[in-house]
């Protein structure tokens, strides 16, 4: 992962965070609970999305280009069959 790849997901992980914390604050204030559940829909969205955008990025640095020199150490190691059972497992993981 790149640092562009990098803020870009720091900036989305940050603005969950705002999200999960505004939910507490609406569980603290007593909101209405389809308040509250438009909100937890809201952050599960961007999470996914969060998630959406590493496994993206997995495939393109970590499968795709696991022999170039800049791949991660631990993709370098592993084997073109390792990698795809990696694949499968990450996507599964999203996929529940």
């Amino acid at each position: 992962m790149n640092d562009t790849e990098r803020r870009t997901l720091d900036r989305r992980l940050a603005r969950v965070e705002g999200q999960v914390r505004g939910l507490r604050r609406l569980v603290e204030e007593g909101a209405y609970c389809c308040d509250l559940l438009n909100q937890i829909s809201a952050a599960t969205s961007a999470l996914n999305q969060v998630a959406a955008a590493v496994a993206s990025n997995h495939i393109q640095h970590c499968i795709a280009s696991h022999q170039d020199k800049d791949a991660h150490p631990t993709a370098k190691s592993m084997t073109q069959d390792e990698l795809m059972d990696e694949l499968e497992e990450v996507l599964s993981r999203l996929m529940r």
